[in-house]
């Protein structure tokens, strides 16, 4: 059957045929970089041969894709629209032939993006590549910050596996617990806080650094004050628990880290720790992804990488099932 348009039927079988499906590949690469030359530095082209790729782009779809602004390259509307459906289509793509994969991870040829808070690449992101550089030399791990949490990116293909505290109930999404942690005070060497007992009004009275990447000046811990009549000093925030952990080295302020996964690097800055002296609830670390992914060999491979890493900082917080 076809339409007046002649969009259907073997004239558009036709039409697809003389489509070059790895433009959808280079595309996907555009979109997501926004720039010709880290998308090609991500497909491992030259310059000059990306360039001529989204020339061959913009002629297929009659759209500049992305255009220049000032200094850098944005996307046209008709290409921030059809960002996803690219992503998803290279990801249903892939699904087609995860079967095909070979069993031994030395064969995979793959990049795997992974959405985790920068105290948990600190604290395992050397372990986990180092295992790849070792099992599998065809795999490229991409680290994201924690961006929007929920079902999207992971259904989107946007994050393979999302790493943390996912306190979601959500059945899309298969979740694993891994490890549990609880929250610890930190300080530079030499503080006062340091010496003696931390009680809740000298720990009140501090001032506080907080790492936030929506710049959110308070928490639980000030719930929890507020329960005892108490509110503390917040100085500031910074982006990153890296930064935060810096900064403190140089201050009077104190931070909050994560007892297993954090404290680690804050030592190795010579920041000591100490008991908050508070009831916080305890942290449960834990891997979450999309169901499509629960059969493909490589990524199965990833989570036991992870799962592997992760707990090696302490005792499992459940069993290897996930949740669903």
């Amino acid at each position: 059957m076809s339409d007046e348009s002649g969009a259907s039927g073997p004239q558009a079988a036709g039409n697809l045929s003389r489509i070059d499906l790895n433009l959808f590949v280079a595309l996907d690469a555009l979109l997501a970089e926004e720039s010709v030359t880290a998308a090609a530095d991500r497909l491992g082209l030259s310059g000059p041969a990306m360039s001529r790729t989204l020339g061959r782009i913009r002629r297929a779809l009659g759209d500049p894709v992305l255009v220049r602004a000032g200094q850098r390259m944005v996307p046209t509307p008709r290409a921030l629209a059809m960002r996803d459906r690219v992503r998803r289509l290279l990801e249903d793509a892939r699904s087609l032939f995860a079967a095909e994969e070979p069993a031994d991870p030395s064969g995979l040829v793959r990049t795997f993006t992974l959405s985790a808070h920068d105290s948990n690449v600190l604290a395992f992101g050397a372990a986990l590549l180092d295992r790849v550089a070792r099992e599998a030399p065809g795999v490229t791990l991409r680290f994201l910050a924690e961006g929007p949490t929920g079902v999207a990116p992971l259904r989107d293909g946007a994050v393979d596996l999302e790493i943390g505290v996912v306190d979601r109930d959500e059945p899309e999404v298969r979740v694993e617990p891994l490890i549990e942690d609880r929250m610890v005070g930190v300080a530079r060497a030499g503080h006062p806080l340091l010496d003696g007992t931390v009680t809740l009004r000298r720990f009140a009275a501090a001032s506080h650094l907080l790492d936030s990447r929506r710049g959110r000046l308070s928490g639980p811990i000030d719930d929890a004050l507020a329960a005892h009549g108490l509110r503390r000093r917040v100085l500031g925030t910074v982006p990153t628990f890296g930064a935060a952990l810096h900064v403190l080295t140089g201050t009077d302020a104190v931070g909050i880290v994560s007892e297993r996964l954090g404290a680690p690097a804050a030592a190795a800055l010579g920041l000591g720790t100490f008991e908050i002296p508070l009831e916080l609830p305890p942290l449960e670390i834990s891997m979450a992804w999309h169901p499509r992914h629960e059969a493909d060999g490589g990524h199965r491979w990833l989570r036991g990488l992870v799962r592997d890493a992760v707990t090696g900082f302490g005792r499992p917080a459940g069993s290897d099932v996930p949740r669903t």
